[in-house]
């Protein structure tokens, strides 16, 4: 089973800057991006984290940089 949660926040341009965490056993995938409609999404970076650092990076978007939960961007 794979669970995901979007983070997004607003951009100056009007775009989303979106972050995806995605868990499947003990992995979980990092996803970084923009996305300024009609275009396509631009993935910034990916990387494979642990789940307890998974849950520090989530919480430092949250916290520190203004992320909030929202739909899935793509």
């Amino acid at each position: 089973m794979v669970d995901t949660i979007w983070l997004h926040r607003a951009s100056a341009d009007g775009g989303i800057d979106y972050v995806c965490f995605r868990s499947c056993k003990e992995d979980v995938e990092l996803v970084e991006g923009y996305h300024l409609p009609p275009q396509m999404p631009l993935i910034k970076s990916r990387s494979s984290l642990g789940s307890l650092q998974a849950r520090d990076r989530r919480d430092h978007f949250e916290k520190c940089l203004g992320y909030r939960h929202g739909p899935p961007v793509f």
